[in-house]
C-alpha cells in the first residue's frame, strides 16, 4: 500500500504526460518554454487571480514573496509554529525574526486571536518592527482569512498565503492561493498538485508585485536578463515539469479533488466515533493534502502507528516537532506560553494514506484496523 500513490496516477495519465515530455525533448525548450506559459495561464484561471508566476520550488516562492516587501533584519514576521520548516526558514534567511503563533484546536491552522496577541506584544516591546504574516493552509484546509485579514489590515501588515498544501481548497467557493496579497504553492510530488521534481508558484492580483516577482525569480533582471536591477534568485520552473503538471492539473480539476474529498468523507464517517477527525467549517472545502486524525495522547498515537505498520499500512506524523522547538530556534523565548496547542498536536497527530487513487475497500480496511488497534490499546 502506498501513502500517496504517484505510480498509479502516472499509469492513468501516462499517455498525456509522455506526449508532453516528448514534445519538450523534440523542441528543446527546456527552461521557461511554451508549456510554462500555458501552465501559468491555467493556474491563474483555476485560482481566480490575475497573475500566476511559476518558480523552482515552494520555498523559493515564499522567499520571493518576502523579498517583494524588502523584509530585512529587525522585522518581525508572524508564522504558524505547527507547519513545515520552510515557512519560518525563509524569514530567517532574510535576517528577519519569525514570531511563532499557535494553532486553532479545531483546524490545525493559525489561531487569529493568538496572532493579534503576539502582534500587540511585539509592538509593546519595541525591539522588532511588525511587517507581515504568513498564514499556512495546513493539510489542505485554508486558514481563517476573514479574521486574519482583519488583523493584518488593522496593523498595516502584508499577508502571504502559504498554500503549499492548500491548492484546491476553498472558502465560500473562492479558491486557496487567492487570499493573500501574495500567495504561494509548491509542486513537490506529494502535494495535491505535484510534479516529478521540484516546482512552485506565486499568485497575486497586484501588477506591481507581479513585475517584482518576475524580476526576483530570474536574478533580479530588469528589461532583459543581462540588466540586473536588484539581487534575486535563480528560480525558474523547468519546461519538463510544466509539461507534467498540465495533464495533472486537468485531472485534478476533473476528478482528483473530488475523489480526495470522497475518500476523506469515508474516513470521517467510519472514524468519527473513535478519534478526532478533521474539522471543516460548512463554507470551507479542503483539498486534503493529508488526512490527519488526532489521538488522545502520544502513547495511543504511537500504538496505532506501530499497529498499522505491522499490517502494511503506511502512516506519517506531520509534524513531530513544532517550529519553536527546532534546534535552530533553541534560543527562541517569545510567547512560549501561547504555543501549547502546537506542542500537543506534535504528540497526537497521525496522517493516513490519502490520494485520489484509493478505493472504498482500502479505506474501510484501514479504518477497521484503526478501530481494532484502539480497542486493543484501551484493553491493555
Amino acid at each position: 500500500m502506498e501513502f500517496i500513490d504517484l505510480k498509479e496516477q502516472y499509469k492513468v495519465l501516462k499517455k498525456d504526460i509522455d506526449k508532453n515530455i516528448k514534445t519538450v525533448l523534440e523542441n528543446g525548450d527546456y527552461i521557461m518554454g511554451g508549456f510554462v506559459k500555458e501552465l501559468e495561464k491555467k493556474l491563474a484561471d483555476y485560482v481566480g487571480v490575475k497573475y500566476a508566476i511559476t518558480c523552482a520550488n515552494g520555498t523559493d516562492a515564499l522567499q520571493i514573496a518576502l523579498m517583494c516587501y524588502n523584509v530585512k533584519p529587525n522585522d518581525a514576521i508572524f508564522v504558524p509554529s505547527y507547519t513545515f520548516f520552510s515557512t519560518a526558514e525563509v524569514v530567517s534567511i532574510l535576517g528577519a525574526t519569525p514570531i511563532f503563533i499557535d494553532s486553532d484546536e479545531r483546524t490545525f491552522n493559525m489561531n487569529p486571536e493568538k496572532l493579534e496577541k503576539a502582534i500587540k506584544k511585539v509592538i509593546e516591546e519595541k525591539k522588532l518592527t511588525p511587517r507581515g504574516v504568513i498564514a499556512v493552509d495546513l493539510f489542505g484546509l485554508p486558514a481563517d482569512y476573514k479574521k486574519i485579514k482583519e488583523i493584518t489590515n488593522k496593523y498595516n501588515l502584508f499577508l502571504i498565503e502559504d498554500g503549499a498544501q492548500g491548492f484546491g481548497g476553498s472558502i465560500d467557493n473562492k479558491k486557496a492561493c487567492s487570499f493573500g496579497d501574495i500567495a504561494t504553492t509548491s509542486f513537490f510530488p506529494a502535494k495535491p498538485l505535484g510534479c516529478y521534481g521540484d516546482g512552485g508558484a506565486l499568485f497575486t492580483d497586484d501588477k506591481e508585485l507581479y513585475e517584482l516577482i518576475l524580476s526576483y525569480r530570474v536574478h533580479g533582471k530588469g528589461e532583459f536578463k543581462y540588466d540586473n536591477v536588484r539581487i534575486g534568485l535563480n528560480s525558474r520552473l523547468d519546461t519538463l515539469q510544466a509539461a507534467i503538471l498540465l495533464p495533472k492539473l486537468k485531472a485534478f480539476e476533473d476528478y482528483e479533488l473530488l475523489d480526495r474529498q470522497k475518500f476523506a468523507n469515508m474516513y470521517t464517517e467510519k472514524l468519527k466515533n473513535y478519534v478526532k477527525t478533521p474539522f471543516i467549517e460548512h463554507n470551507y472545502t479542503s483539498s486534503y493534502a493529508q488526512y490527519t486524525i488526532l489521538l488522545e495522547n502520544e502513547e495511543e498515537r504511537d500504538y496505532i502507528k506501530n499497529y498499522l505498520q505491522k499490517e502494511g499500512i503506511p502512516t506519517n506524523i506531520y509534524y513531530p516537532k513544532p517550529l519553536h522547538k527546532q534546534t535552530v530556534y533553541k534560543a527562541y523565548k517569545f510567547n512560549l506560553e501561547d504555543l501549547e496547542v502546537s506542542e500537543n498536536f506534535s504528540k497526537c497527530v497521525l496522517s493516513l494514506p490519502m490520494h485520489p487513487y484509493l478505493n472504498g475497500e482500502v479505506v474501510t480496511d484501514i479504518c477497521n484496523h484503526i478501530i481494532k488497534a484502539l480497542e486493543e490499546f484501551k484493553s491493555e
